[in-house]
């Protein structure tokens, strides 16, 4: 039976080391770390994650500002905000809000962000550094699983790392950083034969968007598994990429779902986001 890895106690102890640094920082060289967060339009998720994110930044005594312009804003008026901002001295950490409306170009305003400014950690010439091998910042959403396998004591050296999924946020990127850590790495997509390559992973990373694609049955015995599937179902439950009830019998440690991988991704944004203060000036 698996340990549940409580992402809720590590993303607030992530918090709390993350607030004793600040009340350093301020204290040391007069510096508040702040962030920015662009919301465009009314997408009820990005609310959401948009009013956790602010409570968070306040939480560890950040500066923080949303900006929130409709959702009619030109593409040419966003861009001119998110110069706005990279100019603004007292802002260490952009953040736009994704989705954004159908006749935004998102790569282009992700592009606009200065690279030290990307807390989210997309802009290509971070993705870039990601593949080099070279510093910059990091997607927070793997950047928090890395944390994770570090409570747990899983150290991916020498071990085979399965990725189940590819996107640039999640997928690409933790299998980047765990190469990184030394890990044999797969990356398994809509056309791997999922069954076979799961059965061979140390470590499994599930972020495919897919609920339970992932058979309990399938796990290597004693594999530690994160879930970063969140699926709203029909009767309004989440549910991950994984089959979790079987999943569980057979990994040494699980993230459940909710209160995994979830809560990871906004403590990681206030590391960057501090990173960013530090490397400010």
């Amino acid at each position: 039976m698996a340990q549940l890895i409580d992402g809720k106690a590590v993303a607030a102890r992530v918090r709390a080391e993350v607030k004793g640094e600040v009340e350093k920082l301020k204290a040391e060289r007069g510096l508040v770390p702040g962030l920015a967060v662009v919301r465009v339009g009314e997408d009820p998720a990005s609310k959401i994650y948009v009013t956790g994110k602010k409570k968070a930044a306040e939480e560890v005594g950040f500066n923080s500002w949303e900006m929130h312009p409709d959702e009619h804003i030109t593409q040419a008026e966003l861009l001119s905000l998110v110069d706005k901002l990279n100019a603004d001295p007292e802002v260490h950490g952009i953040l736009v809000q994704l989705p954004l409306p159908k006749h935004i170009d998102s790569e282009r305003i992700i592009s606009a962000v200065k690279p030290e400014k990307d807390v989210d950690g997309f802009h290509p010439v971070n993705a870039g550094r990601l593949s080099q091998g070279r510093p910059g910042m990091r997607p927070c959403t793997p950047l928090g699983v890395m944390r994770l396998l570090d409570e747990v004591g899983c150290d991916p050296s020498g071990k085979k790392a399965v990725v189940v999924g590819r996107s640039n946020i999640v997928g690409r990127p933790m299998a980047l950083m765990l190469l990184a850590a030394d890990a044999t790495v797969t990356v398994c997509h809509r056309k791997s034969n999922l069954a076979a390559e799961v059965a061979t992973a140390d470590i499994l990373v599930v972020a495919a968007g897919v609920p339970e694609l992932i058979q309990g049955e399938w796990i290597k015995p004693g594999a530690v598994v994160i879930d970063v599937g969140m699926n709203r179902m029909p009767d309004g439950k989440l549910k991950g990429d994984v089959e979790f009830a079987a999943a569980k019998e057979r990994a040494s440690f699980i993230t459940p779902v909710p209160g995994g991988v979830g809560p990871m991704t906004i403590a990681m944004l206030m590391c960057n986001t501090l990173e960013a203060a530090k490397a400010s000036r």
